[in-house]
């Protein structure tokens, strides 16, 4: 009596098995990932004439006008700042979602330091 079911169970579950795993990689791939997610937040104190994409070390940076955005790096704040400065010029604000650069180092990451 069991030998039908035992049968078509043996049939559907490598069915049953892809289709669940199938269902996985795409939940797994159409989530965002969070590292590409906005961290830094920076305004320019001269906009740019047109927008830039650009590399700054592993990060990918955006800027449009007096805006830039980038994911977040493993380096400090005030690292990521200095070696910004360098590639579009003097910054105005610099914020994570931790706060903003303090003043003083706002002036040192201008100043290249």
């Amino acid at each position: 009596m069991f030998a039908p079911a035992n049968g078509a169970l043996r049939q559907l579950l490598p069915a049953v098995l892809a289709l669940a795993g199938t269902a996985a990689s795409f939940g797994v791939t159409a989530t965002p990932s969070h590292a590409a997610a906005t961290y830094y937040s920076v305004t320019l104190a001269s906009p740019l004439d047109a927008p830039k994409r650009f590399m700054n070390g592993d990060t990918p940076w955006a800027c449009a006008g007096s805006e830039c955005t980038a994911p977040r790096d493993t380096s400090r704040a005030a690292v990521v700042c200095a070696r910004l400065v360098k590639k579009v010029g003097p910054i105005a604000r610099f914020a994570t979602p931790e706060g903003e650069l303090a003043a003083d180092d706002l002036t040192k990451c201008n100043a290249g330091k």
